[in-house]
């Protein structure tokens, strides 16, 4: 115990080791949802469920293992929500590419955040972006995964005449969804633990009982991650026609990362007083490797999860909380049986209730200055409606250089911002 101790320095951050331990299993909780959504989710695009399942608990455990003993810092990973989606809908779905190719396109973007990491571009890049683009991505990812629940629940279908209309609301899979995302309220809001997780499972429990699901089993040995182990083709993510993917997978991840490892640190009380954050550089390294690790195994995105603020709130301040988390997501591999009987509608409230939580950051926005407003309405609405990350961000981008270069305000433009701009608007016209 006093080699763990000196090791993470519990003593110096007024902490102990018991209450590292209940850190990492609120962390846990509160971000065990995804071992049953992003299974889900990259079933989608063709992939191995239960190799996907393998694939995430890993992942997960391999980047807060990283996290907690590099970096010490109470900060958990996992495949990022929205990432997921952006890799099956707008990837494998929408552009027609293979899901190894898609996975391809992660493991370089994950090695070009291990470069600018290592090079110290990061700071460049992340001041380069306007502050509301940042947070215009966000929100625009936001109304993509809230789409993408409405649809997948059936609370809205296709329509030859409006594209898109409502569905009927008292069939069973769009009624379960509905009551999957007001339970998450209730209990979010009651401060019950592991609310995302506990409306999963009732969801599905009232769906066995209603005969909408086979009973399968709860434990079992892991499934094999063969189907996804090493598949990745990365000559095919090297196409000239994956670059904004590959683009828009470090944007978000950079842009995730740094926004979670500035609000858990400031929570904990970790952060300096100029701002500066313990470790930084070796916890962008923990959330580039682990990204780059999870292509190889066979998921989306791996990055750091907001959701370990709940683990800060119980206490933990040090990387031991990180590391109880991994072994969770570890044990978690022997309950594959409980994650194949998850129903999409069972996960459509979590990912539309992650949805509103990414919509909050619109509130920083100065909606009364339209070279500020018009490139967030842009992101914001024609993410979902494009039903692509990448063109969304791209066409945030365009939008914001050209209402500031038309409004006379080009100075606020940044050198990084007109190069990327023109590499966004060339891609548009003449790979589109």
């Amino acid at each position: 115990m006093n080699v763990i101790e000196r090791y993470f320095g519990i003593d110096g951050r007024n902490t102990t080791i018991k209450t590292e331990i209940l850190a990492g299993l609120t962390t846990f909780l509160t971000m065990a949802y995804i071992i049953f959504v992003n299974p889900d989710m990259l079933a989608k695009a063709g992939m191995d469920k239960g190799a996907v399942f393998v694939a995430t608990c890993l992942a997960s455990a391999l980047g807060c293992f990283l996290m907690g003993l590099i970096a010490r810092l109470p900060v958990a990973l996992a495949p990022g929500m929205g990432l997921n989606a952006f890799f099956t809908f707008t990837v494998v779905l929408g552009m027609g590419k293979s899901w190894q190719v898609a996975l391809g396109a992660v493991f370089i973007s994950g090695l070009l955040f291990v470069l600018i990491s290592a090079f110290k571009l990061r700071e460049w890049i992340i001041n380069a972006i306007p502050y509301t683009l940042k947070q215009g991505i966000v929100a625009g990812i936001g109304a993509f995964l809230a789409f993408i629940a409405l649809k997948s629940s059936g609370i809205i279908v296709a329509s030859p005449a409006t594209f898109v209309t409502m569905g009927k609301l008292t069939d069973f899979g769009p009624a379960m969804a509905i009551l999957s995302f007001f339970l998450i309220v209730v209990f979010v809001q009651r401060k019950v633990p592991a609310a995302v997780m506990l409306s999963i499972l009732i969801v599905t429990v009232i769906s066995l009982l209603a005969g909408e699901t086979h009973y399968s089993g709860i434990v079992s040995m892991p499934p094999s991650i063969a189907p996804t182990f090493m598949q990745l083709d990365i000559a095919g993510a090297l196409d000239v026609s994956m670059v904004s993917v590959i683009f828009a997978f470090l944007f978000v991840v950079l842009f995730d990362t740094s926004g979670t490892l500035i609000g858990v640190t400031k929570k904990a009380g970790l952060m300096s007083s100029d701002g500066q954050i313990p470790n930084l550089g070796k916890a962008l390294f923990a959330d580039s490797t682990a990204a780059v690790a999870g292509s190889l195994l066979g998921t989306s995105s791996v990055t750091s999860y907001v959701e370990s603020t709940a683990g800060v709130a119980a206490g933990g301040r040090t990387g031991l909380t990180a590391i109880v988390v991994g072994v969770l997501f570890l044990l978690a591999l022997f309950f594959a049986p409980l994650a194949g009987m998850i129903p999409a509608y069972a996960t459509a409230g979590a990912i539309f209730y992650v949805a509103v939580l990414m919509l909050f950051t619109l509130r920083e926005i100065d909606w009364d200055d339209l070279t500020e407003a018009s490139p967030v309405a842009v992101v914001l609405l024609l993410t979902p409606l494009t039903f692509s990350i990448a063109d969304g961000i791209a066409l945030g981008f365009i939008t914001y250089t050209i209402a500031k270069l038309v409004s006379g305000r080009y100075k606020e433009v940044s050198p990084a911002v007109w190069v990327l701009t023109v590499i966004l608007l060339a891609k548009l016209i003449f790979l589109s």
